[in-house]
């Protein structure tokens, strides 16, 4: 039962400013959350184009864009999710 995405912004900035650490994601969540969250990476979500959304890298959980995404952020907005779902 997937219901939760999580879009890793994998562009050349992004991947540089720490996406890369973020793609190992999945192997961090707890057993019961993995079941339901689907992780993949995006060639560029474009978050970065005018400045607006924050600093590299980008991460997007359903519809929730997290700026300067790290584990913990991610992680944290997929609890969230999963609370409201």
């Amino acid at each position: 039962m997937t219901n939760i995405t999580v879009k890793i912004c994998t562009g050349t900035t992004c991947y540089v400013m720490g996406a890369s650490q973020l793609l190992s994601l999945p192997q961090l969540l707890p057993e019961g959350l993995a079941s339901r969250v689907l992780v993949e990476g995006a060639n560029c979500l474009d978050f970065c184009k005018n400045g607006q959304h924050g600093k590299a890298p980008f991460v997007q959980v359903n519809n929730t864009v997290i700026p300067e995404a790290t584990i913990e952020k991610v992680k944290e907005a997929i609890r969230q999710a999963a609370e409201t779902d």
